[in-house]
């Protein structure tokens, strides 16, 4: 917005409320905080001709990515055979001599030094997502390819391991239903004020800087500090808009871009969310089709109507009181949630776990006592605890710190209005008030992006987070790109994630030449 909300999942990663791939690892709260340091002063020539000379100069110092006996991602990354840095760059690059923050690193080094490609660094969504322990599983997803690229994970500013953001909320994040009258509204209201105010308290120093914006400057000092003149980038979700955001900050640094899950920068912004409503209604019922067939499995009922309907009942006995589930107490404004993130995944697994979610929900709401399953348990921990107040934190700071909101409460409350009964599951999480309605005036304006960009564009038709048309829009914008289409999927992130043969070989095919392909391609959904 997510990785706004959505649901990442699959690879044994954990699902998060964000717009973003589901190949992401699993949250690390640990972070290097620098104010103040800075890298080895640069000679005098140089800083004069390069006020950031220091910065794009700095000795980059390698070492383990393991923080400690607990930490999964470091696990990973040590056995990939990736290391990891700090580099230092600006907290305010309008003044690059004043207070500065450190930004995490991971890398691959290629192996194929006689056919090297360059640095290919990720983006795996969010914003707020972590992507420092993504470089083995893109590795992977490259193939042969891989071994031409250092393959870079960065963790943007603020978040994981850089110098991580936190407004310490009760909450992993702001995103909640509205609630079925004005009363509930109301509610949203106060919640998403407080929430506002946590930020001002706890990381008011640090909410002015936390932006698209910054988060591409920090890019460039990475590419200078690692000694490369372009690189070359792979982002996904939210990831495209900062591609986006990069390619048109920096046009003569960008070598192959490939865009998977693409925002309409012209619709990026704190309620990022509205229009997906169609998209998820249709995943929720492909969804439901499967439940049904899947009956003796969940009991959900025997036709996709049945499915529905169980659904239904979820949300209205929640709206007339709190589930109890477990430890937590889940009304009206979780439940909506839950069922929005349990859509972005079109596979078994993902679809077995949100079976067993409305399965759970339904017991309660009969009154029946209630051991949530590991998927529901992890979205209700997130969502009802302050365990990862840093991930909803730094996913705010960012959307409120890129566009402006509307502040007027009555604003939102119009538009659940006006939306009426045509969708009472979707629409109340889509077009509630936020954090961002409270929030300060951005700094700057939003990236007027570029005109034109010969990158590579992936998007499924039934992506329930970043709707197809997004894409559509940004391939007739960008005359010389080429766009891959994943037709009949209701997935949100496919190269390397999906299992498509088809889209993944397209994108290796440009990651390896550099050649887009001649025209559009489409690849249907894989059998079984």
């Amino acid at each position: 917005m997510n990785r706004s909300t959505s649901a990442g999942g699959g690879h044994g990663r954990r699902r998060r409320l964000t717009l973003r791939t589901p190949a992401v690892a699993a949250l690390c709260l640990t972070g290097t905080l620098a104010l103040g340091a800075a890298p080895a002063p640069a000679a005098p020539a140089r800083a004069a001709a390069d006020p950031l000379a220091r910065f794009h100069h700095q000795h980059v110092d390698f070492k383990s990515c393991l923080l400690g006996p607990d930490d999964t991602t470091g696990k990973e990354l040590e056995q990939a055979g990736a290391r990891c840095a700090d580099v230092t760059v600006p907290l305010d690059y309008a003044r690059p001599g004043g207070r500065t923050i450190t930004v995490a690193i991971s890398r691959i080094r290629g192996t194929d030094t006689a056919h090297r490609a360059g640095a290919l660094l990720l983006n795996s969504g969010g914003p707020g997502g972590q992507t420092i322990g993504d470089p083995p599983w893109v590795r992977a997803a490259m193939k042969d390819v891989g071994a031409r690229y250092d393959v870079v994970g960065v963790d943007p500013r603020f978040v994981g391991r850089s110098t991580p953001l936190d407004c310490r909320w009760p909450t992993g994040s702001m995103i909640r239903g509205a609630g079925v009258d004005r009363a509930g509204f109301d509610r949203m209201v106060a919640l998403s004020a407080e929430l506002a105010d946590r930020c001002r308290a706890h990381a008011g120093d640090l909410l002015p800087y936390a932006t698209t914006r910054n988060t591409a400057r920090d890019m460039d000092v990475v590419r200078a500090a690692l000694g490369e003149r372009r690189i070359s980038y792979l982002g996904y979700s939210y990831g495209s808009y900062l591609g986006e955001v990069y390619a048109t900050m920096y046009p003569r640094r960008v070598d192959r871009v490939v865009l998977d899950g693409v925002i309409d920068p012209a619709r990026y912004g704190p309620r990022l969310l509205r229009g997906t409503e169609a998209a998820n209604r249709h995943a929720l019922r492909d969804w439901a089709g499967w439940a049904a067939a899947h009956d003796t499995a969940y009991g959900l009922g025997r036709t996709r109507g049945a499915v529905l309907a169980a659904v239904d009942a979820v949300q209205a006995a929640a709206a007339r009181t709190p589930l109890r589930v477990g430890a937590y107490r889940v009304d009206e404004h979780v439940v909506p949630v839950v069922l929005f993130n349990g859509l972005s995944q079109d596979n078994p697994a993902a679809f077995g776990d949100f079976a067993q979610a409305v399965r759970d929900l339904r017991r309660a709401a009969e009154g029946r006592a209630v051991t949530p399953s590991p998927w529901l348990a992890e979205s209700l921990r997130f969502l009802l605890t302050g365990d990862d107040s840093a991930y909803g934190s730094a996913q705010t700071a960012i959307l409120c710190g890129d566009v402006p909101a509307p502040r007027d409460p009555e604003t939102y409350w119009r538009d659940l209005r006006r939306a009426g009964t045509r969708d009472r599951l979707f629409t109340p999480v889509t077009d509630d008030i936020g954090a961002c309605a409270f929030w300060d005036p951005p700094r700057e304006r939003p990236t007027a992006i570029r005109g034109d960009l010969p990158a590579l564009l992936v998007n499924a038709t039934g992506d329930p987070r970043t709707v197809y048309r997004g894409a559509q829009t940004m391939r007739r914008g960008w005359p010389s790109s080429r766009l891959v289409t994943l037709r009949g999927a209701d997935q949100h992130a496919v190269y390397g994630v999906f299992g498509s043969s088809c889209v993944d070989s397209a994108v290796n095919a440009y990651l390896a030449g550099g050649r887009l392909p001649h025209r559009d391609l489409t690849c249907s959904r894989p059998a079984g």
